[in-house]
Parts: C-alpha cells; sequence; structure tokens
C-alpha cells in the first residue's frame, strides 16, 4: 500500500517536473490526430509532427482527404510505420467525415459511455484514449492514464496490478478519486504521471535513487513484486 495519496503524489511531481506541457490542441478531432501522428515516437517528435501537420496539411478532416499520400507519410514518418498511419490519419478523416459530418463537438457532449463508444470508432483510440480526448477537451474529469501513469501508480500501490490491462486501468480510478473532480487538475495529474514514467520510473532500469516519489512508493520499498505485468508495467529487475 502506498504511504502517499495521489494528490502528495502529484505535488511532489509538480515540484520536481514544474508545470507539464499540454497536448497542442483542445479540439476532439485534433487529439484524434494526436493518437495517431507519429507512432511509438518521443514525446519531442511527435510534438514535431502535429506541428507539421498543421502546417503543411491542416488538421481539418476535408484538408487531411485532399492532402498527397507522400505528404501525409512526411508528417507520420516521424514516427514508426509511417505509411501504415499516414493512411490511419486518412480512416480518422474519412469517419469523422462520414460518421460525424466532419464535426465531433456534438458527441463529446453526449453522455460518458456514447461519446466514449463514438471516440472508440477511430483508429488506435481504446478506452483509455477515449477517456484521455474527454479529459483533454474540457468535457470529462477523469485521470486517464497511460501505460507510463498507469506503472507509476501500480508501482506507488495507488493501483491494483492484474494480469489484464484493462482491469489494472479500472483500478486506477479509486486513485483518481482522491483528486479534484476538475479537468484541469486531472489534467495536470495525468501529464505529470506520464512526465515521470517516461524519465525516472520507466518499465525498466528505473532510478528509484533519484524519484521524489521514492520514501512512499511500495515498489521502491520492496513492497511490490508483481508476478506478470500488464503492458506497459514491470517487474522490478
Amino acid at each position: 500500500m502506498s504511504l502517499l495519496t495521489l494528490e502528495e503524489a502529484v505535488e511532489r511531481l509538480r515540484e520536481t517536473y514544474g508545470p507539464p506541457e499540454w497536448p497542442p490542441s483542445d479540439d476532439p478531432f485534433d487529439l484524434v490526430l494526436w493518437e495517431n501522428v507519429a507512432y511509438l515516437a518521443d514525446p519531442v517528435r511527435r510534438r514535431e509532427a502535429f506541428e507539421m501537420l498543421e502546417d503543411e496539411v491542416g488538421t481539418s478532416p476535408h484538408e487531411i482527404l485532399e492532402a498527397p499520400r507522400r505528404d501525409l507519410e512526411r508528417v507520420t514518418s516521424k514516427g514508426i510505420l509511417g505509411a501504415k498511419f499516414a493512411e490511419k490519419l486518412r480512416e480518422c478523416a474519412r469517419i469523422a467525415v462520414e460518421e460525424f459530418d466532419g464535426d465531433l463537438d456534438d458527441v463529446i457532449h453526449e453522455p460518458l459511455a456514447v461519446a466514449k463508444k463514438a471516440l472508440q470508432s477511430f483508429p488506435g483510440v481504446g478506452e483509455p484514449g477515449a477517456e484521455k480526448i474527454l479529459l483533454f477537451c474540457d468535457r470529462q474529469a477523469l485521470l486517464a492514464p497511460d501505460s507510463n501513469g498507469l506503472r507509476v501508480l501500480v508501482r506507488l500501490g495507488l493501483a491494483r496490478e492484474d494480469q489484464s490491462y484493462a482491469k489494472t486501468y479500472a483500478s486506477a480510478r479509486e486513485a483518481a478519486k482522491t483528486l479534484p473532480a476538475r479537468p484541469h487538475a486531472l489534467q495536470e495529474a495525468h501529464l505529470l504521471l506520464q512526465l515521470h514514467g517516461q524519465t525516472l520510473c520507466r518499465r525498466t532500469d528505473p532510478r528509484c535513487g533519484a524519484c521524489p516519489l521514492a520514501t512512499g512508493c511500495a515498489y521502491a520499498r520492496g513492497g511490490v513484486a508483481p508476478r506478470r505485468s500488464p503492458a506497459g508495467t514491470s517487474a522490478r529487475r
């Protein structure tokens, strides 16, 4: 069990890292593109890819559908599988036009279950991704941790690890209840947990000696030894 609350952990991370960098847009379709624009790229290259898409193609569904494939591939090649993800950008645009008349503003105002189901119709958007989009659109106060953030929560002892990634992810909802139920507060927590998982609390070779959470962390204190890690987490090595 963690000796820290999530609120305390976020405060320590804020003191360590400073204000996190927000996604480049709060538009729901832009955030769908953000999920697909540079597969497995690091944060810097992903942002470069999105900015290139904005500058050279545009981010509206119609602009993406009309863009030459080579222009899309230049963008998506910031990550791996550039050709495949150029086609995913087109598929996102096609779905937006055919299913939502080119505008996602109405659907994100639907009840949570309806909005999530609609967003999950896009490539690369599962339940965590749909919740993250609704969070950063300021529509829902959800923690929606990515795999890096979820790993931090598991190691702290704030989320229960299960062989099922979905069940591990669902357990993070309980931890999030200790934070103010406001989108901005949950956005900051999401981003700081993600950053911490990318830098110090890495999947392999975590830097517990430099971690600002170590004194309250079950993993750092030897109290967490998972039998089998879900995607994005790992047993201590």
